[in-house]
């Protein structure tokens, strides 16, 4: 056993992210192990791009309120102490509210053969930012 060094702060790219985020490598991946896990801070009104994760992606929401979104035009509401579990090549978007910070572990694996885990698309428009939240 061993303890992992901890890495500093990062903020996140905006290439990525709408507004500020800022994330901590948990669990950077390193063989055997393909997990990887990132505690991440969103600003109010902050959000990922669209994305998909071939693995598939959990998000535990450590504080705040998470948005998900999923192409269909659904926005998923959780709160702290809920998971929401992304299939695998779903694309989605995660953020905080618009009024309040919000803080949320990501999961997700490498893959074994070196390909891309993740494919970034376009920024979440303000307009599909907005839709109407559910919490089912």
């Amino acid at each position: 056993m061993q303890f992992l060094e901890k890495q500093p702060t990062s903020r996140a790219p905006a290439e990525w992210f709408t507004g500020d985020a800022w994330w901590d490598v948990i669990h950077p991946a390193g063989e055997p192990s393909r997990m990887r896990v990132n505690l991440v801070r969103f600003a109010p009104g902050a959000r990922t791009a669209w994305h998909r994760h071939v693995l598939g992606q959990t998000l535990h929401v450590v504080s705040g309120v998470a948005l998900i979104g999923t192409r269909d035009g659904t926005v998923l509401e959780a709160r702290p102490g809920e998971t929401v579990s992304c299939p695998p090549d779903e694309e989605h978007w995660h953020g905080a509210g618009p009024d309040h910070f919000m803080e949320h572990l990501a999961m997700w694996e490498g893959t074994a053969d070196g390909t891309p885990e993740t494919v970034w698309a376009e920024h979440v428009t303000d307009e599909q930012y907005a839709r109407p939240r559910t919490r089912s």
